[in-house]
């Protein structure tokens, strides 16, 4: 098996490698969200309309 050397990773795999975690970070992050949002429905409807609102706006 040979070895990469510097020459051989090209800008384009460089920029391929940092788009697949990007899009990676994104699922797992709307995954959170989403996790977080099931858990919180209906917990707190006795607190200020207000409070509601901005936690629902803050997942989205």
């Amino acid at each position: 098996m040979s070895g990469l050397r510097p020459g051989d990773i090209t800008d384009e795999m460089i920029q391929g490698m940092h788009t697949t975690r990007r899009q990676g970070l994104q699922e797992d992050l709307r995954a959170l969200a989403a996790n977080i949002r099931a858990n919180a429905e209906g917990r707190y409807d006795s607190a200020e309309p207000g409070w509601q609102a901005g936690v629902e706006w803050t997942l989205l």
